[in-house]
């Protein structure tokens, strides 16, 4: 697994944990601040897992905005909470990282996907990611 794979599992369990528990995502970063500084052999993967759970919380009502107009059918309040936290993942890397390509952040939210939720989980993801991956690609080439 790579350290990148490991910093997105990271930022999973940070955000769903304050999600589901209805915590400031602040409070439990700096929990996992603390843990990774008490064991070294999980700092490889805490930069990256503190960029995405920061930039999730920064653009928080943009990402979902982005969820909300893409996926058809699924209020953002009634996804599951995995799915939820996973697509705020994979829309952040789309829109906001431009190190990471769209299809890698794509693939790697469906592969979370289907190794912590569910096949059909996978599936929906793959659509919403794509469509926002596809809708900000059309606005950058607008300027």
């Amino acid at each position: 697994m790579s350290a990148r794979t490991k910093s997105r599992k990271r930022a999973i369990d940070i955000l769903f944990g304050a999600d589901l528990r209805e915590l400031p995502i602040s409070s439990l970063l700096d929990e996992e601040a603390a843990r990774a500084e008490a064991e070294p052999r999980r700092e490889s993967s805490w930069p990256y897992a503190r960029d995405i759970v920061e930039g999730v919380e920064s653009h928080l009502s943009e990402l979902d905005a982005a969820i909300r107009s893409h996926a058809q059918g699924w209020p953002l309040e009634r996804m599951p909470v995995l799915d939820r936290t996973i697509a705020r993942i994979g829309a952040w890397e789309i829109l906001y990282n431009e190190q990471v390509p769209d299809a890698v952040a794509i693939a790697e939210a469906v592969e979370s996907a289907a190794l912590l939720s569910t096949e059909d989980s996978a599936g929906f993801l793959n659509g919403l990611l794509g469509a926002i991956a596809r809708d900000s690609a059309i606005a950058r080439e607008r300027g």
